[in-house]
């Protein structure tokens, strides 16, 4: 009896004998906390991280009361899995809406419930990460929705983008996710691809400025930071260029055109900060981009130094079955992209049979635990094992609020580019007298949000109508629709031309749509298919390629009646891709493309209207005359293209260009030289027009001689310049060794001596200074 009190003396003298996992502590490294976790995971728990189902279905709603549904227990206990997808999506492929959707608060309890059960329920207790869409705005009812990528790019304004990304991040981040997918970096050449819209456009260093930004606004991948968000790059690689603009098809991309173009915005986006990135669903040269070791591996881990997750676009390992036809199976696909570096499996189904695969001798644990660390590491150091949860009372009052509305119409303003304006018809004046407002779009409010967007509520959106009665009196303004996008039944063409004869002017707003609707159908991948069956509006957006760039429907008809009325024709394209353009060119008075502006589109447009904003929007992507000159970009390799027997081989608009309501003078440019590859160029832009506004300042380069074949000219620097009438800026651009160096004939990176043409101007094509500068031996 001594002895047994002696012992127990001795142990409470020496404290608990329990001491919590190395995992749960706090005070660790991220690193030793991850380890220990690894190391007390069975197979089935470690294959279950690299999981990311579709959420949607995870939480069930009655009124104002949200939990996890029986799916969700369900293929917690089953799979263990450690990612959702989409959860707060709500659109016509997910059957959410309005009324049975998540507004923002109700998403906070969602993503609280799945955060509790997860962790209450399972052996380990590993929070969940809630992977989300978040492009242009988190893809959930009630958030804001900002002008999709390519209007984002037409803004030139790398900082207002890193703004517009924080707000992205912060809506996201306070309803429960950890992860939005954006940005898209791919290079869009080829303007009947579906997801033209999704971009930055066709040039490697404004994708990458743009990237950058986008990524700086998440964050920059310091997940410490409150309302950090985890980024991740889409699509990874060359998904952008498919043959004959099929979403997905494969492409023959060579490996200096890679390293050139479509490699260095990824590798920006990484060097700021992105922590996951997805692969694309094509392949290049041969190899599926989702099984591409060299890409994985090589580039993205051991040459960028990339330490987040990979992560398979939706259905993309099944594609090395069903599409590329790589392998047999679907368990092979696993193993093939696993080897290969792909961490996390979006879709969920096939990586599961990596438990059999391992248990079989088919692949090696090892290489599970690589993946499930890359994913951990990202969740200790977010801070979720501490903190998996959020404040549902912060929720309603920091989504969508005025700040974020007003931030929206900044955004849809600088992406507004005006292409032509006779005369000067532009900016009207609010005393006129009578207007009519004619078009598909001019009162649509899906067709001017872009896909990747959840319904809203009507009043949240404002459309053109909307936002020109907001400036004059309903005595003045006639509306009239005139014709859909697509479908010629219910034209109301004389109607439309009635208006217009007895108006000063016609704004007629037309272009295409991504719009979905609950009469669409989709592939399990979320991609719409175009059918002739059914005749909505979508004429753009994830699946809807196109065979031509015309106006859809009836649209050209209605113009042409319009015009042969002969009142003054306002045209404004709202559009996913550049469309053709050439009646317009020709026959409209004044011409303007929005891109898809966003809920505050029809107020941004309105504004440079009645001239309450002067137009400063530039062209990320060149406007075709004509499918057969594809592809089209500014910066084709030498030599020049030549004309063509029917017409000019040269754009209609080019890259780079856009008119304001005032004018700009360049002068005084001076290069000096700090090294043999580090320069200086100065120079001054004078305001010499009467309205205030902004000026996008663009320097090009020209390598005269070089061992591989350059670009007629490359964009290296821009800046958006704000000058108020009469005022003058001295303007510099640090050129550096990157913006000389070309991969040679050995695929080295290097600068190579000659001369080197600097061209300084307002567009591609309209360059006002330039001088040449001779690097001399390196």
């Amino acid at each position: 009896m001594k002895y047994t009190l002696l012992l127990l003396c001795i142990a409470l003298s020496m404290g608990p004998t329990y001491s919590q996992p190395k995992y749960k502590n706090p005070k660790l490294s991220v690193e030793e906390r991850t380890q220990d976790l690894v190391s007390r995971m069975t197979l089935e728990e470690k294959v279950g991280q690299l999981l990311c189902p579709l959420g949607w279905e995870m939480y069930e709603k009655q009124g104002n009361k949200v939990t996890q549904s029986k799916k969700f227990e369900n293929i917690v206990k089953e799979r263990q899995i450690g990612m959702l997808w989409a959860t707060f999506r709500a659109d016509p492929w997910t059957q959410k809406t309005l009324e049975n959707g998540l507004n923002p608060t109700l998403a906070a309890e969602a993503g609280n419930a799945l955060q509790k059960y997860i962790i209450e329920n399972t052996r380990l207790g590993i929070p969940i990460f809630l992977a989300e869409e978040c492009p242009h705005g988190h893809m959930a009812i009630g958030t804001t929705v900002f002008p999709t990528a390519i209007g984002q790019a037409a803004t030139w304004n790398p900082e207002l983008l890193t703004k517009m990304s924080s707000t992205i991040a912060q809506e996201a981040r306070l309803q429960g996710s950890h992860i939005g997918y954006g940005p898209v970096l791919d290079l869009a050449r080829e303007p009947r691809w579906s997801r033209t819209e999704e971009t930055y456009g066709e040039d490697p260093i404004l994708i990458a400025r743009m990237g950058e930004a986008f990524v700086k606004g998440f964050g920059s991948g310091d997940l410490t930071k409150e309302n950090s968000l985890i980024s991740t790059l889409k699509h990874f690689v060359a998904y952008g260029v498919p043959e004959g603009g099929h979403n997905g098809n494969p492409n023959s991309v060579g490996m200096r055109d890679l390293r050139e173009n479509y490699l260095p915005p990824f590798q920006a986006a990484v060097k700021a900060g992105a922590l996951s990135v997805m692969t694309a669903y094509n392949s290049i040269d041969g190899i599926p981009c989702t099984s591409y070791e060299y890409l994985l591996k090589d580039v993205l881990r051991k040459e960028w130094g990339f330490n987040g997750f990979t992560v398979s676009d939706l259905g993309s390992i099944e594609g090395l079955k069903g599409s590329h036809h790589v392998v047999e199976n679907i368990q092979d696909a696993a193993i093939l992209s696993a080897n290969a570096g792909l961490d996390v499996d979006l879709g969920g189904n096939a990586f599961f049979l990596l438990i059999d695969a391992v248990k079989n001798n088919k692949i090696k644990e090892s290489v599970i635990n690589e993946a499930v660390s890359h994913v951990l590491r990202l969740k200790f150091a977010m801070g979720l094992f501490e903190n998996p949860y959020v404040d549902v009372k912060q929720v309603a009052k920091n989504v969508r609020n005025q700040e974020h509305i007003d931030l929206a119409r900044k955004v849809a303003q600088e992406s507004v580019t005006l292409l032509k304006n006779d005369d000067n018809i532009l900016p009207l004046n609010k005393d006129i007298k009578k207007i009519a407002i004619i078009g598909p779009n001019a009162d649509n409010i899906y067709n001017q949000l872009g896909d990747y967007t959840a319904p809203q509520e009507r009043d949240n959106i404002k459309t053109v109508l909307d936002g020109i009665k907001s400036k004059l009196s309903t005595a003045q303004i006639e509306y009239v629709k005139g014709t859909a996008i697509r479908d010629t039944t219910n034209l109301e063409i004389q109607q439309a031309v009635a208006a217009a004869k007895n108006a000063d002017v016609a704004i007629i707003v037309v272009g295409g749509s991504s719009a979905r609707d609950f009469k669409t159908k989709y592939i399990d991948t979320g991609a719409a298919v175009a059918s002739k069956d059914n005749i909505s509006d979508m004429e753009s957006g994830e699946g809807y390629d196109r065979a031509s760039l015309d106006l859809m429907g009836k649209q050209l008809d209605l113009l042409k009646a319009v015009k042969a009325t002969g009142t003054p024709i306002i045209l404004v394209y709202i559009e996913g891709r550049p469309l053709n353009m050439n009646w317009a060119d020709e026959n409209a008075d004044a011409l303007l493309t929005a891109w898809y502006p966003g809920q505050e589109g029809g107020n941004a447009i309105a504004d440079i209207l009645f001239g309450d904003y002067t137009p400063a929007g530039r062209l990320p992507i060149s406007v075709p005359r004509s499918v057969g000159q594809l592809p089209v970009y500014y910066n084709q390799r030498n030599p020049k293209s030549h004309d063509y027997v029917e017409m000019t081989q040269a754009p209609l608009y080019p890259f780079g260009f856009g008119l304001s309501y005032t004018s700009f003078e360049y002068n005084n440019l001076v290069i000096r030289k700090v090294n043999n590859t580090r320069y200086t160029a100065e120079f001054t832009i004078t305001n010499t027009g009467n309205f205030d506004g902004d000026e996008v300042a663009q320097l090009y380069i020209r390598d005269e001689v070089a061992s591989t074949v350059r670009p007629v000219k490359q964009l290296k620097h821009f800046s958006r310049i704000n000058l108020k009438k009469g005022e003058s800026k001295t303007v510099s651009f640090e050129l550096s060794e990157n913006d000389f160096t070309i991969i040679d004939q050995q695929m080295k990176r290097i600068v190579e001596p000659g001369k080197f043409k600097i061209m300084i101007g307002s567009s591609s094509e309209d360059i006002k200074l330039e001088d040449v500068i001779n690097i001399e031996t390196i």
